[in-house]
């Protein structure tokens, strides 16, 4: 089989980070009492509030777990923003080098903003973990790029919608994604609300899963955004933030829609943690009828296996569950 420079160059992408696995040990319970109880601190002086956040945490990933808690939990998602941006994102497609140079210039702009209203974009939660992560004295860069959600479908034209952040710590580099960690934006008759609700799954995350539903831009690299691995990127399946707890890695079928005969069987497999317990089951959603399949389960070292036979032509929608939370999607159709 060939492999391209490319994807090679996008599973190095992937390998160079860490995961927060490596704190195992470590307790976040006195980082997240700090951040509480800096609860609707003041923005003003970010040096003052940095180091309120963890002057009195010992090791650098709680200092660090302090900041990033604190800005989940005190910065709302402005859903206002996000469309000034994406618009002007579409203006820029066709030039990415301008794109990047316009993000550059344009996060400043929307970290005033922030600074006054507590609210932002991607862009701002991304800026302010980097500023506030550098004050501590950590090495932290913003990554802008693709996000991908159950409800947001992407192609190969569309514009870049994502920024997050990378982390050193301990001379290794990590990945989280402050946005996604806060809440969510929901509409209601047109009317969007954020609902505050952080999430744990993307502080640090496992690296693999991440670039699930991230993928970065590179203004050195733009051919990069042509290649096999970004088609891969577009074509997996749909990935539920609940993975990201364990976390719980789909590893195949590799693309989300799949054309199969009557009579053939499909294997879905999922990486799982070594200390995993969890009830995995495979839901089939056909013609709005959903009902809990019987596929052959096989289970080796940290793989989990559903093999799942499809006796009726149809259109399918095949879930992955674990703990009866979604954690994956394929559509599945059979002649």
């Amino acid at each position: 089989m060939r492999i391209s420079f490319f994807t090679i160059l996008f599973f190095f992408y992937i390998t160079s980070f860490a995961q927060r696995e490596d704190f195992q040990e470590i307790d976040f319970i006195q980082a997240d009492s700090i951040a509480d109880y800096y609860k609707d601190a003041s923005l003003k002086n970010l040096p003052v509030l940095t180091h309120n956040l963890t002057a009195s945490l010992k090791t650098d990933v709680e200092k660090f777990r302090a900041i990033y808690t604190w800005i989940c939990a005190n910065i709302a998602n402005d859903y206002s923003s996000y469309l000034k941006i994406s618009n002007k994102r579409k203006r820029l497609a066709k030039d990415r080098v301008a794109f990047l140079d316009w993000n550059m210039s344009v996060t400043p702009k929307m970290f005033k903003s922030l600074l006054k209203d507590r609210k932002t974009a991607c862009t701002g939660y991304a800026y302010l973990v980097k500023e506030m992560a550098n004050l501590a004295g950590f090495e932290c860069d913003i990554i802008d790029g693709y996000g991908r959600t159950p409800t947001l479908v992407l192609k190969e034209d569309s514009t870049p919608n994502h920024s997050w952040n990378r982390i050193k710590i301990n001379d290794k580099w990590y990945l989280c994604d402050a946005t996604w960690s806060a809440g969510e934006t929901i509409v209601v008759n047109g009317t969007p609300y954020f609902q505050p609700d952080y999430f744990d799954g993307y502080f640090l995350a496992d690296p693999e899963l991440f670039a699930k539903n991230h993928f970065p831009l590179k203004k050195e690299n733009e051919q990069y955004l042509k290649t096999e691995a970004f088609k891969t990127y577009l074509a997996g399946p749909v990935v539920y933030k609940e993975a990201f707890l364990a976390p719980i890695i789909p590893i195949s079928p590799t693309k989300m829609l799949h054309n199969i005969e009557k009579g053939t069987s499909l294997t879905f497999t999922i990486k799982v943690p070594t200390e995993f317990y969890g009830e995995v089951q495979l839901l089939l959603n056909r013609g709005g009828n959903q009902r809990k399949a019987d596929p052959v389960v096989n289970r080796k070292a940290n793989e989990i296996s559903l093999v799942q036979l499809f006796e009726k032509k149809g259109l399918y929608d095949v879930h992955i569950s674990v703990n009866e939370q979604l954690i994956a999607t394929y559509v599945i159709k059979v002649k």
